[in-house]
């Protein structure tokens, strides 16, 4: 059943494995089911979890040594939607490769991202050459925000010594990058009522209460100041980053840069100066949705908005979320009726002077023939902030790139980045064996 890398991830973007609506259960099973069959045909052991959402994939590799640490590797075989089929130049899951990139849904995330860490454990263990105990952990549920492995990471007894999560992406074209931190969030659905049902402004305005100016005057007691730069209670527990990240974030491309790429236009005159500080090590809150009224003459009735606090490593989603809800209300006035529910997600952060992470980079450097950075996401993965919960030293890195277009139509991935990814995960899985 062995092919080559490429041959391999071919043969898995095949499968349509949709998780975000119009995709088969059976195609779903499908995909797991090919992860168990090559950690099968490489003398490991692996079998289907059967969740209350779509099945994990779970096998394990065993060292050829007595003692040696046991590494957790992880990613998704699910993928998105389709989107407009006409937008695609190719079939989505007949991939096809096209000056040095295969295009097909899933190329980039995850499947070729995550392939190469899966086939060089593969490779190594039918080789009698695997010098750590692997844990494959592969799920279907991350595109659609599923709880199914988070809850299986939780209720692990057996643990690793370290993790290795392939879902993330280059710093730059030529420069692989390691995320050693990734923000929690607390997500709230706030509604007002202040009356039955709307009122004729001509009739009644003035003299009750208007759901969309209630609204307002909360929100305006929780935005940012305009520097950007959010209250401090809402920064609570923010913990500074160390010298070796900001060392790193000097070698990136300028936040100025970064920002005007996309279209976007800076808070404040330093926005692009602290950039990477201000959307990996910091708190940032939006208003990302208000929905109140309609335009005619009338004093709405009901109002509602969605606010999010995107949290530093080191921030309490608990405590946050506590004291969103107080400064939000505390400005509602008498008669306003006001519902806060939230959703919330832990921070993450490992020390770039741990062991792992050391041996990490210097794989890394080896394999790509220049020095990893150290960076942080905005953005949050749940599955490691339950690692690191647990205290696994989690390595989030991959090889995927801006104009990989992942989860648009025509996505793709590099055959440089498989050829690279491969050579890393080799480095990778030989590195850590040194945490005996």
């Amino acid at each position: 059943m062995a092919g080559t890398l490429l041959d391999d991830l071919l043969d898995w973007l095949r499968i349509p494995s949709i998780s975000t609506g119009g995709g088969l259960l059976e195609d779903l099973q499908r995909a797991a089911r090919w992860v168990c069959d090559r950690v099968d045909a490489a003398g490991g052991e692996a079998k289907l979890l059967i969740t209350h959402g779509n099945p994990i994939a779970y096998g394990e590799l065993r060292a050829v040594g007595p003692g040696a640490p046991t590494v957790l590797i992880y990613g998704h075989y699910d993928v998105q939607a389709v989107g407009d089929p006409d937008a695609w130049t190719s079939p989505p899951f007949e991939p096809e490769i096209r000056d040095g990139r295969v295009y097909a849904r899933g190329a980039s995330d995850d499947k070729g991202n995550f392939l190469p860490l899966l086939h060089a454990a593969c490779a190594l263990a039918s080789a009698g050459e695997l010098p750590v105990n692997v844990r494959v952990l592969v799920e279907g549920e991350e595109e659609a925000g599923g709880a199914a492995v988070s809850e299986w990471i939780r209720e692990d007894e057996q643990g690793a010594d370290v993790a290795v999560v392939f879902d993330s992406g280059m710093a730059e074209p030529a420069t692989p990058a390691i995320t050693v931190g990734l923000r929690g969030m607390v997500m709230a659905d706030v509604r007002v009522r202040v009356g039955r049902r709307d009122l004729h402004s001509g009739m009644y305005g003035g003299s009750v209460l208007n759901a969309a100016h209630v609204l307002v005057g909360m929100l305006a007691a929780v935005l940012p100041g305009p520097d950007g730069v959010p209250r401090a209670e809402l920064r609570a527990g923010v913990e500074p980053p160390a010298h070796a990240e900001r060392d790193s974030w000097a070698q990136l491309q300028p936040g100025g840069q970064v920002i005007a790429d996309v279209g976007g236009r800076p808070v404040s005159a330093d926005a692009g100066a602290r950039y990477y500080e201000r959307n990996g090590a910091d708190t940032a809150v939006e208003v990302n949705e208000i929905v109140v009224g309609e335009p005619r003459t009338i004093v709405p009735a009901t109002a509602r908005a969605t606010v999010s606090v995107r949290l530093a490593p080191g921030q309490d989603p608990d405590e946050i979320a506590e004291t969103l809800e107080h400064l939000l209300r505390e400005k509602a006035p008498a008669g306003a009726e006001v519902t806060f529910d939230a959703q919330l997600a832990e921070p993450a952060l490992f020390g770039v002077d741990s062991p792992a992470m050391r041996l990490a980079a210097e794989a890394m450097e080896r394999a790509c023939g220049v020095a990893p950075v150290f960076v942080r996401t905005g953005g949050s993965i749940p599955i490691v902030a339950e690692l690191a919960r647990k205290g696994i030293t989690t390595i989030v890195s991959g090889f995927a790139h801006a104009d990989d277009d992942i989860h648009a139509p025509n996505e793709s991935y590099r055959l440089e980045s498989l050829r690279i990814g491969e050579a890393a995960s080799r480095e990778l899985l030989r590195s850590l064996a040194q945490l005996r």
